[in-house]
């Protein structure tokens, strides 16, 4: 077939691509490199380092370089990539097949051939199974299959167009995805210069309401009760997007014993232990009467202080710092109340509190609409390289 005066012909697999059965036997007291291949054309890369006498099966392929491999069990999910310049102990188990390619294809060409739907469409109707996690690649039924392939010097050409409009794509990408990191970059600037010009600052302790206390919650939960009090944890946390409800419930009568930090809606959330000392959340109304974790901390704002304010400055850097500076390791990082309780937050009068949450919101806005244009626009140039590939072999680049 003839396509803007280049010669397309159709190829059976097994015509441009060889099977590789080279297998090695491990030696004991060699280190190898197993590998993995990521679903979604994700690449090939070390899973890990073993040595001979940890693997269980002596007999493993080796990897070669310039070589298209495939998951035999996970070739449903496009989990196949072009071996790179891999060091020599570099294997991969029975589970992959490997196939040399023709030196009259171009394997750039025949990667980004492997993108294509057609080409998606071959390996699946070849893999064998009832439920498709556990579809087999067919190798045999696989091979014989057809592709088109041009001239090699058309391929060459076609794949640097490809990968020139492959850049563009990725260009833009990154520029949009920088411009959001530069908002939220002076926004944090802004929300710092705003906390540090506040000459007056007091102790956590001396703002919250009255008859409150900055408790932590359920020390041992039990497990999951189907008709329990619902449990908050830090994964739930969140400012603007908390759950509805949380995930988990506990049993009740653990619940009883912990009153005090029953939630009644519009309590600030504070992660006190783990990784994620510091993040903060808002109780939503929906959470009235759920409790809340060891590793959650309960605040409730008194009269002299915005919760929104308090919740920004809580996010602030200079008090991020100050929960790390008071963050101890034990068996794993904890804030301790009594440290948090004497942080210093910083209090201007109510109004510019009001006035820097205002302020503080609205660039939150443009941040936030920066965002949703990013992810408009990467879903645009998402789809733009399937376009790009259809039309590419087709011969239409």
């Amino acid at each position: 077939m003839t396509t803007n005066g280049v010669e397309w012909r159709e190829a059976r697999l097994g015509s441009i691509l060889r099977y590789l059965n080279e297998r090695i036997t491990m030696d004991d007291d060699k280190e190898y490199l197993s590998i993995t291949v990521k679903r979604r054309h994700g690449g090939l890369e070390i899973r890990e380092r073993l040595f001979g006498h940890q693997i269980a099966t002596k007999k493993q392929f080796r990897l070669v370089p310039g070589a298209f491999i495939i998951s035999r069990i996970q070739c449903w999910h496009q989990a196949y990539a072009i071996v790179g310049d891999v060091p020599s102990n570099t294997i991969a188990s029975m589970n992959y097949d490997q196939f040399a390619i023709s030196p009259d294809v171009d394997s750039r060409f025949f990667w980004w051939l492997s993108h294509g739907p057609a080409f998606t469409e071959a390996v699946r109707s070849s893999a064998v199974g009832v439920v498709i996690e556990k579809m087999v690649f067919n190798r045999n039924e696989w091979l014989q299959k057809s592709v088109r392939l041009p001239p090699l010097t058309e391929q060459q050409r076609v794949v640097a167009r490809i990968e020139e409009l492959a850049a563009q794509i990725n260009e833009a990408r990154t520029l949009r995805q920088q411009a959001i990191e530069e908002a939220e970059a002076l926004g944090a600037t802004a929300s710092n210069r705003l906390f540090r010009e506040t000459e007056n600052t007091q102790p956590l302790a001396e703002l919250i309401a009255e008859g409150t206390t900055i408790s932590y919650g359920v020390l041992v939960p039990g497990p999951e009760v189907d008709d329990g009090v619902p449990f908050i944890r830090v994964q739930d946390l969140s400012v603007n997007n908390p759950p509805a409800r949380p995930s988990k419930r506990i049993d009740r009568e653990v619940e009883k014993a912990y009153r005090r930090t029953r939630l009644h809606g519009g309590e600030i959330l504070l992660a006190v232990v783990g990784a994620t000392i510091g993040k903060v959340g808002v109780a939503p109304d929906s959470w009235k009467g759920a409790n809340i974790a060891r590793a959650v901390c309960r605040i409730v704002p008194g009269p002299r202080i915005d919760r929104d304010f308090l919740v920004y400055a809580f996010q602030s850097q200079d008090v991020q710092e100050r929960f790390r500076t008071a963050t101890r390791t034990l068996a794993q990082p904890t804030l301790n109340i009594g440290q948090l309780a004497q942080t210093q937050i910083p209090v201007p009068p109510l109004p510019e509190q009001r006035r820097i949450v205002a302020h503080l919101e609205a660039l939150q806005t443009e941040v936030d609409e920066l965002r949703r244009l990013q992810m408009e626009t990467a879903s645009e140039l998402e789809a733009m390289m399937p376009s790009i590939l259809d039309r590419a072999f087709k011969g239409e680049i």
